[in-house]
């Protein structure tokens, strides 16, 4: 009789290491491509301006309504936008009794728009067809009438860029002298003399609420602060 065979017995697989192999690439996230930024459109450098129409004209500023395409759209907006010929500040500085801290020619007088007296720098609209540095000249004598020998532009900004297209340029007048001002018929206006460290204390204080005014005095102190005058 022929011996039975021993049945055939194999070695049992591990699979442990199959397992091991199939959660490691399971817990490993798929590489992926780098995502693209969506590209911005390139905006254009000035708006297309379909059509214009006069809705006021005052004494001193006329109100346009536009329609418009501006950039990065591609469809017309109708804005309101009150044109303006433009204006001047003037920061007249006397350090003739303190170099240390001079003072501050500030202006007293009401504001019917803001309901109350505001303290703030001599400042005038520009004439049409009138150079800004004449503008600037001819506004301080009407106002205070200080004339200066030394003139200097600090900056030029957009007062209200969203409705406004008025541009407002801040000169610095140095080394004063003292004259009779001319202010216009429906103008009353208190020369205020402020050392520079009274004007900074005010502004840092809320109490001058006058937008150019607290522009000037913090771009001045931090001129001198810097070295720059």
């Amino acid at each position: 009789m022929a011996g039975l065979k021993r049945p055939l017995t194999s070695k049992p697989r591990s699979i442990t290491a199959s397992k091991k192999s199939q959660a490691d690439q399971a817990a490993t996230p798929p590489e992926s491509s780098p995502v693209e930024k969506p590209r911005s459109p390139k905006l254009r450098s000035k708006a297309k301006l379909v059509s214009s129409t006069l809705s006021y004209r005052g004494k001193v500023f006329s109100v346009f309504t536009d329609t418009v395409i501006e950039p990065g759209y591609d469809h017309p907006n109708t804005r309101d936008v009150i044109r303006h010929s433009g204006s001047i500040v003037i920061l007249a500085v006397d350090d003739s009794k303190n170099t240390d801290d001079p003072d501050i020619i500030l202006i007293r007088q009401y504001r019917h728009a803001a309901g109350q007296f505001l303290l703030e720098l001599p400042a005038g609209r520009i004439e049409v067809g009138e150079a800004p540095l004449a503008a600037a000249k001819r506004e301080m004598i009407e106002e205070t009438g200080f004339r200066a020998r030394s003139w200097t532009l600090l900056t030029k900004y957009f007062a209200s860029p969203g409705f406004l297209g008025e541009w407002m340029q801040i000169y610095l007048a140095r080394e004063l002298r003292e004259g009779q001002s001319t202010p216009e018929d429906d103008e009353h206006i208190e020369i205020v003399r402020t050392p520079l460290s009274k004007a900074l204390e005010m502004v840092g204080a809320n109490q001058i609420h006058d937008g150019k005014t607290i522009i000037g005095i913090s771009l001045y102190n931090a001129a001198r602060v810097a070295g720059r005058l």
